[in-house]
């Protein structure tokens, strides 16, 4: 298994819409940034990821999961762009800022630490335990 982060405005979409759609999740479409394109490119029915609320929040909300692999973003006609579906699994108990993060050593090579801006990044194991420890829910 694989572990993200994806990151929304959540005045755009948020982890209550998310959790709103339910077991039948919704795609993570719009996205034109192509190192965020590849990086779902790479994932997995089962991976998990992170839903993160950039902007004023900017923390790790709730829990998601991949349930269908890379497809055409069907929010455009540019064969380009690729999306994929994920659907919430659990809220956080107590959310993870990025100043958490950025004060966590263990955290310091992490993509959301050192690259800020990519709306869809690769999470290591370690990286996914201990964000998930300071969330207070099971890895």
């Amino acid at each position: 298994m694989q572990y993200w982060l994806f990151k929304s405005e959540p005045s755009t979409w948020s982890w209550d819409d998310q959790v709103a759609k339910g077991d039948t999740g919704e795609e993570w479409d719009g996205v034109r940034n192509y190192q965020a394109r590849n990086n779902m490119r790479l994932m997995k029915l089962g991976d998990r990821g992170f839903f993160y609320h950039s902007q004023s929040e900017k923390a790790v909300v709730g829990l998601v999961e991949v349930i269908a692999e890379s497809h055409p973003d069907s929010t455009t006609d540019d064969a380009r762009w690729e999306c994929v579906d994920i659907k919430a699994v659990a809220p956080v108990a107590t959310p993870v800022t990025l100043q958490m993060c950025k004060e966590d050593p263990r955290l310091a090579e992490m993509s959301l630490v050192k690259n800020t801006r990519l709306s869809v990044q690769p999470v290591t194991e370690a990286e996914w335990r201990a964000v998930c420890e300071m969330a207070g829910v099971a890895p």
